[in-house]
Formats: structure tokens, sequence, C-alpha cells
């Protein structure tokens, strides 16, 4: 059944089940209502909901100790109360709350409860963008006419999500996605905050410029170092002042806190364009030699050239960060003679720049590898005189076959004989997380 709503300025047909389609035909463009979602202390809440013994005590999520990331990942309210932050170290954690309850991440559980919380948004909007698993950007705008103003669907959405998927969530109500998300941040639990285009100014530009989004920690020591303290400095300053020290990153938060971000909320089954595709590990135990590296920067291309083979893309670079035991990351790229999606290639190339520019002054904590400047594998490629074009294409069909088998045996079927032994490498996880889109555009 269809119900067709017409408004002043806008025609929406409506299907009881989903929407169909929304479009403006007056010529008075609609305010824009953006909303930011934000399920609070989500993991957290997704173990106490699945775990009722531990709802009335102090959860953390924390990643595995025995592979070096025993740090907290989230937890609840109760032990927010006491001081807990995300980020700190499981010890440092317990210090601070010593009735603290240690759980493990169930990334499968909380990807569900993300898709279930979705299919609740879905019912008011299909311009939804996810901003990570537990955040999201909802243009209501065309919905008013179905629902009621912007606090009155954030409203809905919140005790929907409660009673229907059992969390809770933050909603920022504003004109603008920056501003929707800084609303969500500003009071929490289960709330809702309006920031309204008449009354932004006198809403938030009181505010540390760290609430900023796009306002981090190397950014707000060098905002600080020049007296740029609150959001209003940052608005009150000259944008070319601005671009001098910070980059293009600097006009653009010029315009954030002056309330001009136009940024589109993306639809639903909006897929970002794919800018580069990377892999990285915190090892169990520090890499003290060049072979070690080597083996982890191998294994870790495997997964890359996969990636890209079933996106049908080619790297004609490669980019590396190391981090040592001081957690001191250093970042180097180079460009590829040739693009490729073979993994000994791209493994080549990281392992020459890591070769290059690591002293080994310090051993090796973490690395990461990553496959940038992509291109579609059906664009022709220009043959370089200086390259072996024939050892090239030997390769890439010894890959081919591998990954053959490997589609029909499983990954582990074949695999080069130098990561046999212990690569000190995490294991595994099975669970594929869905990070932001992105929204600077």
């Amino acid at each position: 059944m269809y119900n067709i709503i017409k408004h002043t300025s806008y025609l929406r047909i409506y299907n009881t089940t989903n929407f169909v389609f929304c479009q403006e035909v007056g010529a008075k463009k609609l305010q824009k209502v953006i909303l930011h979602s934000d399920l609070n202390n989500f993991y957290a809440s997704v173990e106490c909901l699945n775990n009722p013994a531990l709802r009335n005590k102090y959860v953390a999520v924390c990643g595995n100790e025995e592979e070096r990331h025993g740090i907290v990942l989230a937890k609840n309210q109760l032990a927010k109360m006491k001081g807990v932050k995300t980020g700190d170290v499981i010890w440092e954690a317990k210090q601070k709350c010593p009735e603290l309850v240690i759980v493990p991440p169930h990334y499968d559980e909380y990807m569900k409860y993300s898709k279930l919380t979705k299919e609740v948004y879905y019912n008011y909007t299909d311009l939804i963008e996810p901003f990570g698993m537990d955040e999201c950007w909802l243009d209501v705008s065309g919905s008013q006419g179905l629902f009621g103003n912007g606090f009155e669907i954030a409203s809905q959405i919140k005790e929907k999500v409660k009673h229907e998927v059992g969390l809770t969530v933050s909603i920022g109500v504003s004109f603008n996605k920056i501003f929707a998300k800084l609303g969500s941040d500003m009071k929490k639990p289960d709330a809702i905050t309006c920031i309204k285009q008449e009354t932004f100014k006198e809403q938030i530009w009181e505010l540390p410029a760290s609430d900023l989004l796009g306002v981090g920690r190397a950014t707000t020591k060098k905002l600080e170092s020049r007296c740029i303290r609150t959001i209003g400095d940052i608005a009150k300053c000259p944008p070319d002042y601005l671009k001098r020290m910070l980059g293009v990153n600097g006009v653009a938060l010029w315009k954030y806190a002056n309330g001009l971000d136009a940024s589109p909320v993306q639809s639903f089954d909006y897929k970002a364009p794919i800018k580069s595709m990377g892999h990285g590990i915190t090892c169990v135990s520090d890499l003290i030699n060049s072979n070690e590296v080597w083996c982890v920067m191998l294994e870790l291309t495997q997964d890359i050239s996969h990636k890209l083979r079933v996106n049908s893309l080619l790297a004609g670079g490669v980019a590396i960060s190391i981090k040592d035991d001081t957690l001191y990351t250093k970042v180097y790229q180079c460009q590829f003679d040739y693009a490729t999606h073979n993994s000994m290639d791209i493994a080549k190339g990281a392992f020459s720049l890591f070769e290059h520019n690591f002293n080994w002054s310090r051993t090796v904590r973490a690395v990461c590898v990553r496959a940038i400047n992509l291109v579609s594998d059906k664009i022709p490629q220009q043959i370089s005189l200086f390259n072996d074009t024939a050892a090239i294409e030997k390769r890439d069909k010894v890959e081919t076959a591998i990954e053959n088998i490997r589609e029909r045996y499983g990954k582990t079927s074949i695999t080069y004989a130098c990561l046999m032994g212990d690569l000190k490498m995490p294991k595994t996880k099975d669970v594929e997380l869905i990070m932001p889109t992105g929204m600077v555009k």
C-alpha cells in the first residue's frame, strides 16, 4: 500500500513497509535535518544485554593481553563513573576500579546488533551513513511530513532502539553532519541534543576545540600553541591563517566551526571508493631481526593481494607503518614501476622501504602494510623496457593458481615455506569490521 504525502515544498511517496523515494518539487528548498545516532557504550552494552549477570557490575570489554592488545575497548556506564576510559591498559583500569569485570570482545555479536539498529533507522529514511559499527548519520529532511520534526523523529528512534533492540542511543539533531555529531557527544547516555542554525554560536562556540570532529591530539596542541582553545576561536580565525598552520584541514575546520559543512549523508547502500587496502598487526612479541619482519610483511600481503583481486584492483605503490617498542610510529611509502596485485611484489616493495629506513636501534612492535594509488586492473598498462615483463606475468600466473587452490581448499591449504614457523602474529579474526566511510567531501 502506498501513501502519497504532499507538502508545500516536496512530494513524498511512502510505502508502508519501506520508503520508495523523496523528491523536492517546490521552489523553496527544505532546510536539512541531520541526526547523528550513537549507541551508548556499545560493546559493553551488548555484553551486558547478552549476559544479564553482568548488568549491575563494572564491566570493560578488553583485548587479549597475550596478544598485546590488553587495553579497554569499551566500558559500561558504571565503570565509566569510576574513571575507566577507553584506551586504558587493563592494569590501569583495575587500579581505578578493582571490581572491574573483564570480558573479551565478540565482534560477530556487535555486528548483529549494529545491523538490527540500522533496521530501525531504515523505517525513517534510506539516507543512512555509518561512522563505525555504533554510529550513523541520518538525513531525515524529507521525513518530517510523516513523522514530525527532527527532535520528534529522534525521540521515536531512541525509544524504538531501546524497546526493540535493547540498547540506548544518544542522538544529535542539527542542520549539518558536523554539528549533529557534536550534539550526540554533548549529552550521554540515552539523550537527545538539538543544535539549531539560529543559536549554534551560543550553544557550541564556548566548547573546547577538541570537541569538533577533525580536531585530534596533534591538531589540538598546534591550536593551543597559538591560543586557539575553543570552537569559537577557530570560527573567528582568518581561514588563511588556519591554512598556513594546518593546510587544507585548517580551512575545513573553519567551515565546520562556522556551520558551513555541506557534506551529504550517503544512502544506506553507498559504497565509498576504495583508496587503499591495508592490513596491520601488533605482534605477540617484538620482532628482533629483518627476517622476522619479512615473514610478517609477506603474510600481511597475502590478504591484501586477495582483496585487490576480489575488487579487480592493482596497487600503484605501497606504504608501511612501523611501531617500535617505545610505541613511536614511522610511516614510509613509495611508488612501483608497474601496478600489481601480486603479494610477493607488494611484500618486496614494503620490505625494501623498511630496510632503507629502519636502523634497528629499537625492536619492532607493530607492522602495517597498505597498497596505495589503486587503479582498475581493466585499464591497460604501459610496458617498460626496464621491467622483465615475462617474469612479472609468470609470478602472476603462480599467484593466480595459489588463489584458486585457496578458494577451493581454504586459506591455509597452501602457503610459502617461510611462513610455516612462528610468525609472532596474533590469531586471525573471522569477522570483518565495517569501518567509517569518511565524511569530508
